[in-house]
C-alpha cells in the first residue's frame, strides 16, 4: 500500500491540527501507534493554537463524534458517510454518528455575490430580476440564496464556499496518509478496510461538490420520470449553472412534518399518468401520498437503476397539486443489472426458505474480510429465515428485517458494497417517513409488485434470449484471446521471464522481530566473549590490566544495555 509521507510534511499546519484534537479527545495511543507524536512535537512550537488539555470522562463512540466535529467539515461528512454503514460500524457508534451536525455558519453576502459573478461572468444585476443576499440556508458545501429570474420564475441559486475544493483535497490527502498508517501499524483496524472507506468517501464528496454533476443527476431523473405526474424535478437553469454555481427552480411546497399534522391540506387532482400511482382522493390523504412516495422509490431503485441516496424529510416537499418533489441529488446510489438480479433472487430465496440458496447469495453480494464459518452463517440465516416467515406482508417490518439482516453480515465479517448499504439506509428512512404520514403504512406490501415484476420479465423469452446471446458472446471473447494468452506464458517460460509473484500479508512485523532475536543473540555472544577474552588476560598478566578492565567494563554496560532492551520489550 502505497504511502506518501511528504502529504503530511506539506500540511503541516493541518496535520499538527488534527493530532492535537485527537490528542484532546483521549486518542494518544492511536497517535503513538501510527508514529504522528513525532510529527505532532516537532510542529508544536509554530503551530499549536491551543492548550493540550486532557480528554473529559466521557464514552469512547462520544470522543469519535466530538473529535469529527472538532476537525471539521470534511471530517464530518466523514463520520456521515459511516453512520450508512451498519455492517462496518456497531450500532452504539451508528446512533452517535447520527448526531454529527454541521453548524457552518453563512459566508458573506459580498463573497456570495462576488463568487457568483466570477462564475457566471456577468453582474449580479444582469443575472437575476432580484437575488437575496440574506441566504435561506448554509452547509459545509456552499448556501443556498433566493432570486427571480427574468420571466418571474422564482429561483434557488446554490453557490459553493470559496476554498471548499481545496480544503476537502487537502483534508482528503492527509486522510488516506493516516488510514495507510493505521493499515499498516495497526492491525486489528484492517478488517474495516480504512484505505477502502477513505476512497469511498472522497469519491462520494467529490460528487457533492460538482454542483454541476447535480444538475445532470436532476435532468437525468426528469427523464426516466417523464410519465409520471406523481414526482416532479425542479428545472436546472443551465445557463446559470457551473461547477461551483447551481440555479434551479425554487419550491413551494409542505414539509413531511407539516403534511403529517394535517389531515386535509387542500382539494387537489389526482394524478392519474403514472401507471400504479394511487389515486389522490380529493381531499388528498397523507396515506396518498406515502403509498406514491413508495413506489416512486421502488420504481427508481429496481428499474431505473438509480435512486436518491438521502430521502430524509428535509429533503421532500410535496407541492400544492399533490405531486411529490426530491431536493438535493447530490447523494445518489446506482445499483447495476446484476445487483439488482441478486437482490430479487435473495428476497426470492428468503420467501422459500432456502438456506443454501440464500447463504450462496450473500457471499455473492458482500465481501468477506475474515473467514467465514459456513455452517454457522446457515444457523444464523436459518433463525433469520424463520423469523419473519409466515408473517403477513401487511405486519412485516421492513426496517427491522433489513438491519437483523445487516447485523447478520457484521456478525460474519461481510461487507456489503456502498450502494447496497446506501439503498437498506435509504428503505429504512422511507419507512420511517411513511409509518409518520399513515401509521398504517408498511413498505413490504409496496415492494412486493417490484419483485413480481422482475422474476416475471426475468423468465420471458426475450430475456432469455439476450442472456443467452451475452454469454456466447462472451465465450467467443475467450475463445478467441485464449491462445494469445497461452502464447504470451509460454513465451514467458521458454525465455525464463515467468514470475510468480507471492503477496506475504502481515509478514513485516514478524520479520522485524526475528531481526530483533537475531541481533540481540549475536550481542550477547560478543559480550560473552569479551567478559571471558578480559578474564583470561587477567589471569594469565597483571601487566595487561590496562587491556582488560576497560574490555570488562565495555562488555558489561552492553549486557546491561541488552538486558534492559529485553526487560522493555516485555518478551523475556
Amino acid at each position: 500500500m502505497e504511502s506518501h509521507p511528504f502529504r503530511l510534511l506539506r500540511n503541516l499546519g493541518r496535520t499538527s491540527e488534527i493530532v492535537t484534537v485527537l490528542l484532546n479527545h483521549g486518542f494518544s495511543d492511536l497517535v503513538d501507534r501510527i508514529g504522528l507524536r513525532t510529527v505532532w512535537y516537532r510542529s508544536r512550537g509554530l503551530f499549536l493554537r491551543k492548550k493540550l488539555e486532557p480528554a473529559r470522562h466521557v464514552k469512547m463512540v462520544e470522543r469519535v463524534r466530538l473529535t469529527l466535529e472538532s476537525l471539521g467539515p470534511t471530517y464530518i461528512k466523514f463520520g456521515q458517510v459511516m453512520s450508512t454503514r451498519p455492517d462496518l460500524v456497531p450500532q452504539e457508534m451508528l446512533v452517535e454518528l447520527k448526531k454529527l451536525q454541521e453548524n457552518v455558519p453563512p459566508f458573506s453576502s459580498a463573497e456570495a455575490v462576488q463568487r457568483l459573478e466570477e462564475e457566471l461572468g456577468r453582474l449580479v444585476s444582469e443575472l437575476f430580476a432580484s437575488f437575496e443576499k440574506v441566504p435561506l440556508a448554509a452547509g459545509s458545501l456552499g448556501q443556498v440564496h433566493r432570486a427571480v429570474h427574468f420571466d418571474g420564475t422564482p429561483l434557488a441559486v446554490k453557490i459553493r464556499r470559496p476554498g471548499a475544493v481545496r480544503n476537502i483535497e487537502r483534508d482528503l490527502a492527509l486522510m488516506h496518509e493516516i488510514a495507510v498508517l493505521i493499515d499498516r501499524h495497526i492491525a486489528e483496524a484492517r478488517i474495516f478496510d480504512p484505505v477502502g472507506l477513505v476512497n469511498h468517501f472522497a469519491r462520494t464528496i467529490r460528487r457533492e461538490v460538482n454542483f454541476a454533476r447535480e444538475g445532470r443527476t436532476m435532468d437525468e431523473f426528469r427523464r426516466l420520470f417523464r410519465q409520471d405526474a406523481t414526482l416532479y424535478v425542479p428545472t436546472v437553469y443551465w445557463d446559470l449553472t457551473t461547477e461551483a454555481v447551481l440555479t434551479m427552480e425554487y419550491i413551494e411546497g409542505y414539509k413531511i412534518d407539516e403534511l403529517a399534522e394535517r389531515a386535509r391540506i387542500a382539494v387537489l387532482p389526482a394524478p392519474s399518468a403514472a401507471e400504479g400511482a394511487v389515486p389522490v382522493s380529493t381531499p388528498v390523504e397523507p396515506a396518498c401520498v406515502a403509498a406514491n412516495g413508495a413506489r416512486i422509490f421502488m420504481k427508481q431503485a429496481f428499474e431505473f437503476g438509480v435512486f436518491h441516496g438521502d430521502p430524509h424529510p428535509g429533503n421532500i416537499r410535496i407541492r400544492p397539486d399533490g405531486t411529490i418533489c426530491m431536493l438535493d441529488y447530490g447523494m445518489i446510489g446506482m445499483l447495476d443489472g446484476a445487483t439488482r438480479e441478486q437482490l430479487i433472487d435473495l428476497l426470492v430465496a428468503i420467501s422459500q426458505q432456502n438456506v443454501d440458496s440464500a447463504v450462496k447469495l450473500v457471499l455473492e453480494i458482500g465481501e468477506s474480510y475474515r473467514e467465514i464459518d459456513r455452517p454457522l452463517l446457515q444457523i444464523d440465516m436459518r433463525d433469520f429465515i424463520a423469523n419473519y416467515y409466515g408473517i403477513p406482508l401487511e405486519r412485516m417490518n421492513v426496517g427491522r428485517l433489513l438491519s437483523d439482516f445487516v447485523a447478520i453480515l457484521s456478525n460474519h465479517g461481510i461487507r456489503c458494497p456502498g450502494s447496497l448499504m446506501l439503498l437498506i439506509r435509504a428503505l429504512v428512512t422511507l419507512e420511517g417517513i411513511g409509518r409518520q404520514l399513515d401509521p398504517e403504512f408498511n413498505l413490504a406490501t409496496h415492494l412486493q409488485p417490484f419483485v413480481e415484476r422482475m422474476v416475471k420479465q426475468r423468465y420471458q423469452p426475450s430475456r432469455i434470449a439476450e442472456r443467452l446471446y451475452d454469454e456466447s458472446r462472451k465465450m467467443l471473447e475467450l475463445a478467441h484471446e485464449m491462445p494469445g494468452y497461452l502464447n504470451d506464458t509460454m513465451k514467458k517460460i521458454s525465455q525464463n521471464e515467468l514470475r510468480i509473484h507471492l503477496d506475504h500479508r502481515n509478514l513485516d512485523h514478524f520479520i522485524l522481530e526475528m531481526e530483533r532475536s537475531s541481533n540481540r543473540l549475536v550481542v550477547g555472544m560478543v559480550v560473552s566473549a569479551l567478559i571471558m577474552a578480559s578474564a583470561l588476560i587477567l589471569a594469565g598478566k597483571v601487566s595487561s590490566v590496562w587491556i582488560s578492565v576497560p574490555i570488562y567494563i565495555s562488555s558489561s554496560l552492553l549486557a546491561i544495555w541488552l538486558i534492559f532492551g529485553i526487560f522493555r520489550s516485555g518478551r523475556l
